[in-house]
């Protein structure tokens, strides 16, 4: 069992249906009879209508598919994330050799690309990694959110800390060792600093190769061209590329579906013919490579070849770069569907790529074929369609690292280490399909800069998979943690695992470690500016956290009502008459269950409050759309004349409009008369008690004075005293806080009819 409570979902208008827990947050197949939110039976109504406003936030649900459903998915999946991967027998043999390789060698070479397509992305992505999925969401930002959920480890937003699913285990559900293990990053500040550090360090630098993957593979591909023209220009070459990616970048606003569907014929024919070829190569050329499949070839080519070896395997790690992808793209697709695309389509057509390369190379008598091992090794006659082919495939290629770098963003925005930026939801099956305009565009800059300073793939090489590789070990370090805290494996299988793929990864790091002085040094470089720009955000959000804490409290601590109906200020804040205003005031609430911080604000400075108040929640959901009888939870508070109204919407409903005055006022009639009359009623012809039609009688005089929305503009400063480190920590903070896009930017109200109430916060 894990340390919950039972959720409570709004079915339809206000009815609540209890949900069971079993284990998790799981809903319940059977549900009980509905109780209606005005019912009196001895439960806590109030308390209830906040529980049912939280359910389902950030309660995203692992997309499960079957049928063609699935099928279409696995096809899409195609187009998007094998583009990297795909494109890689362009250059790993160029990459990993610098002069014709002995036959030894070449089998050498090949052995350890197989086992290394087989443990690394077979055995550890495929089959193990994409299990660890946040609700849905892959990469090693969500596997940290996933063990923040399972562990105390990490501090969350206030704003909706009580909304969090934590599916905690209890103690007697663990074994002792599992137990130690969450007791340790749960007590060590050491350990919660590091996990963060991971977390934070993997994003940045998928993003990082992200900026270097469209450049590789494009340039990789157009300098296929030199195979039939040798004397092509560096710059025509290095021209021709900038066009072909600032091209790529322009079409992302179409969203993922649509580029996905589009360019997965091209990847399937790619990889096809990659296949046939290597089919080809194998039959006519020299079989004897298939022996390349026995582990004991990878073993002696290390052996044999001794520090070179070793050295080689930075470039054959290029082999599987686009693997931190696949999991970062999970969000986009469904796990089912890329294990049946890679393990059905993608591996099959590698392996026989790089296997029909080899038994060409091995008999290749010119001693060049290895410089370029695509194009020197297609069939006679086919050059000039494989260049074309291959541009294609290069292109979409960059496609899974720049969809890649909208999921991680989309959750460290999420997670709040990242300021908000604009996000356009690009599918309404798909809570993960996401374009972001600022970080396509700056992703283009980069990547054109980045191809015009490198100019060639050897450059590009030394410069590219460090990163990749560095992600991976992340990844085993954190899924072993997943598998002890979360799935409950035995300590022992566990650490098995953790050894063979720690091993891996290890040897692989250590190789591409010595790529950092002739470039690696960018993408590392570029990664730790990220994640000083993650970390600080994180820090800065904390302190803001803590300096508004002050403000969160219950409206019995702010008001009080006197014998004769006037409604004063608390004695902790003066005791002053608080006089009323005609009309409805409409105060924008962060948090949702508490005073919000702008009402405070304008009750203490104007000793006023509107006649009806409403405290507006906006309750984001992982789902395209919330039905309007399920949208709206509405509360009364302690304050006379004050509602609290919680609006639970999906990614693609409209909320804040110019008729939202309009819209919340006839949710509170519908709230204060769903007694006595349906929705589907004329609600003016029915009769209610004196009560009810003089509560009605107030809503629609203030509506018909006026709606004013009123929002909270806050202003932060430095305490005094606060030290020099720390002091330009926050100063950054603040001038990345002051020119982001804030989350109201998208609303659509009338301006005539918005009050901001200013106010200061020292942190």
């Amino acid at each position: 069992m894990t340390e919950s409570t039972p959720v409570q979902r709004v079915q339809s208008g206000d009815d609540i249906h209890p949900v069971t827990s079993a284990g998790a947050y799981t809903t319940a197949q059977n549900m009980a009879p509905s109780v209606s939110i005005s019912e009196k039976g001895g439960y806590d109504l109030e308390g209830r209508a906040a529980r049912i406003a939280d359910a389902d936030l950030n309660s995203k649900k692992k997309q499960t598919h079957s049928g063609w459903m699935l099928i279409w998915l696995a096809y899409q999946s195609i187009g998007t994330i094998y583009g990297d991967i795909g494109t890689s027998p362009l250059y790993v043999y160029s990459s990993t050799f610098t002069s014709q390789p002995s036959y030894e060698d070449l089998v050498g070479a090949l052995s350890i690309i197989i086992w290394s397509l087989t443990i690394m992305v077979t055995m550890k992505y495929v089959c193990i990694v994409l299990s660890a999925d946040d609700d849905g969401e892959g990469g090693t930002f969500a596997l940290y959110s996933l063990l923040a959920r399972y562990a105390h480890i990490v501090r969350r937003d206030p704003n909706i800390a009580g909304t969090i699913k934590m599916e905690r285990y209890h103690t007697g559900d663990l074994k002792p060792i599992n137990k130690g293990v969450r007791s340790f990053i749960e007590n060590s500040r050491v350990a919660r600093v590091a996990l963060k550090v991971l977390g934070v360090l993997g994003v940045s630098m998928v993003m990082a190769d992200g900026v270097l993957t469209p450049a590789q593979s494009v340039l990789g591909a157009i300098q296929g061209i030199e195979v039939a023209h040798p004397n092509i220009s560096s710059a025509t070459i290095v021209g021709t590329t900038c066009a072909i990616l600032v091209l790529l970048f322009a079409i992302q606003p179409f969203g993922t579906t649509k580029i996905a569907s589009t360019f997965a014929p091209v990847v399937i024919v790619w990889l096809l013919f990659n296949a046939c070829t290597g089919i080809y190569n194998l039959a006519k050329f020299d079989h004897s490579v298939l022996k390349a499949f026995s582990p004991y070839f990878a073993g002696s080519y290390l052996v044999r070849n001794k520090e070179e070896g070793w050295r080689s395997l930075g470039g054959l790690l290029l082999a599987f770069t686009g693997v931190e992808a696949l999991f970062a793209d999970l969000g986009a697709f469904s796990q089912r569907a890329i294990q049946i695309s890679w393990l059905f389509f993608a591996f099959p057509c590698l392996l026989l790529a790089y296997i029909g390369q080899a038994a060409y190379i091995s008999q290749d008598a010119s001693g060049t074929a290895y410089t370029n091992p695509f194009f020197n090794t297609v069939p006679p006659g086919t050059f000039w369609f494989s260049l074309v082919l291959a541009i294609l495939a290069a292109i979409v290629a960059s496609q899974a690292m720049i969809t890649g770098s909208f999921q991680l963003l989309s959750q460290v925005m999420a997670m709040s280490y990242f300021p908000h930026i604009k996000s356009v939801h690009t599918s309404k099956l798909f809570h993960g399909q996401v374009y972001m305009p600022l970080a396509n565009w700056l992703l283009m800059v980069g990547t054109v800069i980045v191809t015009a300073a490198y100019s060639n793939t050897t450059r590009l090489g030394n410069a590219y998979g460090v990163c990749v590789i560095f992600v991976t070990f992340i990844t085993t370090c954190m899924v072993s943690l997943v598998a002890l805290i979360k799935w409950r494996f035995n300590f022992l299988i566990v650490a098995f695992f953790f050894f063979v793929f720690a091993l891996h990864d290890g040897v692989y790091l250590s190789s591409a470690l010595t790529k950092v002085p002739t470039g690696a040094w960018f993408t590392i470089m570029l990664a730790a500016i990220l994640s000083t720009i993650f970390v600080l955000w994180r820090f800065g959000k904390e302190q803001q956290w803590s300096a508004e804490g002050q403000d969160h409290f219950q409206a019995s601590h702010l008001l009080t009502s006197t014998s004769n109906g006037e409604v004063k200020l608390a004695e902790a804040f003066g005791g002053g008459v608080v006089s009323r205003i005609n009309g409805v005031g409409i105060f924008f609430d962060k948090i949702g269950d508490m005073v919000p911080i702008v009402f405070t604000q304008f009750v203490r400075k104007f000793s006023a409050r509107p006649e009806i108040i409403v405290f507006f929640h906006m309750r984001p959901l992982s789902t395209p759309s919330i039905p309007e009888a399920e949208r709206y939870v509405i509360q009364h508070t302690s304050i006379p004349g004050c509602y609290r109204m919680t609006v639970r919407h999906g990614y693609t409903d409209s909320i804040v409009t110019p008729n939202l005055g309009r819209m919340v006022t006839e949710q509170l009639v519908l709230y204060i008369t769903r007694d006595t009359a349906s929705t589907s009623s004329n609600i003016s012809s029915v009769e209610h008690s004196p009560e009810i039609q003089t509560e009605l009688e107030v809503i629609n005089k203030a509506a018909e004075s006026q709606i004013v929305y009123i929002m909270g503009k806050e202003q932060m400063k430095i305490k005094q005293g606060t030290n020099i480190f720390r002091r330009v920590l926050l100063m950054t903070f603040l001038w990345i806080r002051e020119n982001s896009r804030t989350k109201m930017a998208d609303m659509n109200i009338p301006f005539n009819d918005l009050v901001e109430v200013g106010f200061l916060k020292e942190i």
